[in-house]
């Protein structure tokens, strides 16, 4: 009996929609990610599940919208600045998985709760080697706070090197050692990178420097920083290859949000930023191969999101879903063939605080080429029609009044499903 998939899903941190060289971005180079566009399907509308990391982390590995798992905004690590405590009773993409035997491994940034029952351990995983929390405010280093999250399944560890580097480094043991097991593995592979702060080695930026004479510094390190995730990204796939598992192995690529500018990331034509509810706030790269499974070249315009990843996941698992989620299979959008959403509601918030935001939250919905946005909760809501307006440069709130109402009845039953939902501890 043929041994079930391999699943590597990589997810990038604040990778902007733009900064991929599959999506023409510029002074930059990532041959890696682009392999696996190339030898599969790239999704040019595909979103993140929020503007910010936390909720899109939890809808990924629960196939749920955030605020239904209890993970509206990002969980940090003082409690007046939390927004955020991951549901006990939220099934996650792992815990899943290990009804088919699959062994299940988080390497690199986890980033839903510091609490000891939401340790990756307790949520499904074997193993998790990588940082218990938000970002780190060293790549070397490695703390946050001064806290040290990193940790070697339950053990508190404190590794030398680029965190980048570790986590591919850590990667492909895990795919060595699962090389020649009868169990099928899933690996979830996590970079911090390119989050803040822009931090690659230096001989990266000369790198860049030296290709590209005309960029300016900032935008150098970032790309240097996304390029030097991509070339771990290849020594993964690599190590795939070696030891003879790719030809049996989905592996997917994608970002938790979109980048954020001011730091150097370029989300291509689209409005907005990291933070937003613009599409360059959540519309990011994507693309997924799997040879036999996938055809090479494809590329598809159809709509997706992160929570959509799990029930595709359990599908090629052969894994039943007996449960509520709000994602949907994209597993035949991947294979090349039409899937109707066209009535299809997509819903996005994040819960702040801050002077913006005071507790409250921005949100968007979506609904066939309608999208409806808060960007700030002080601020107006704003229309857009993106059949003809990607860009989101004309407001159309008041022009076209019968359907802004339509969308904000939409968007206020959306608001009010996840209303029992706690995301505070206790």
């Amino acid at each position: 009996m043929a041994k079930s998939p391999n699943i590597l899903l990589i997810l990038a941190d604040d990778h902007g929609y733009g900064d991929i060289s599959a999506h023409d971005g510029p002074s930059i180079q990532t041959p890696n990610i682009d392999r696996i566009a190339t030898e599969g399907t790239r999704l040019t509308q595909f979103y993140a599940n929020c503007s910010v990391c936390s909720p899109s982390r939890a809808s990924l590995l629960t196939g749920r919208y955030p605020d239904r798992v209890g993970v509206p905004g990002v969980i940090r690590t003082h409690a007046e600045n939390n927004w955020g405590y991951f549901c006990q009773d939220a099934i996650t993409m792992p815990s899943m998985l290990k009804q088919k035997d699959y062994r299940t491994a988080i390497i690199g940034k986890w980033h839903l709760g510091l609490e000891d029952e939401n340790h990756p351990c307790k949520r499904g995983f074997d193993h998790f080697h990588g940082f218990l929390g938000d970002m780190m405010d060293d790549y070397y280093t490695h703390l946050r706070h001064n806290n040290n999250y990193m940790r070697h399944d339950l053990e508190t560890i404190d590794p030398r090197g680029h965190a980048t580097d570790l986590f591919s480094d850590w990667s492909v043991d895990f795919i060595r050692t699962h090389a020649h097991t009868s169990h099928p593995f899933f690996l979830y592979l996590a970079y911090n990178a390119p989050h803040t702060p822009i931090q690659p080695p230096d001989d990266w930026v000369e790198r860049v420097m030296e290709r590209e004479p005309d960029i300016s510094p900032q935008r150098a390190k970032y790309v240097a920083l996304v390029e030097h995730m991509d070339a771990g990204i290849g020594r993964v796939l690599d190590a795939l290859e070696d030891t003879g598992q790719l030809s049996n192995t989905l592996v997917i690529y994608s970002s938790d949000n979109g980048g954020q500018i001011g730091v150097g990331a370029n989300n291509g034509p689209l409005r907005g930023q990291k933070g937003e509810m613009y599409e360059g706030g959540i519309r990011v790269p994507t693309c997924a191969m799997w040879q036999g499974h996938i055809p090479e070249g494809h590329v598809t315009d159809q709509v997706g999101m992160l929570m959509d990843l799990y029930p595709t996941v359990c599908e090629v698992a052969d894994v039943p879903i007996n449960h509520e989620i709000e994602g949907q299979s994209i597993l035949q959008t991947l294979q090349g063939e039409k899937q109707d959403f066209s009535d299809r509601l997509l819903y996005w918030l994040r819960r702040e605080g801050g002077q913006q935001f005071r507790g409250l939250s921005q949100h968007a919905i979506r609904q066939g080429d309608i999208k409806l946005l808060h960007n700030r909760p002080f601020e107006p809501l704003e229309l857009y029609d993106l059949s003809s307006d990607p860009l989101e440069a004309t407001d159309t709130s008041k022009t076209n009044t019968q359907k802004y109402k339509e969308m904000g009845q939409l968007l206020q039953e959306e608001i009010q499903k996840a209303g029992n939902v706690p995301w505070q501890k206790g």
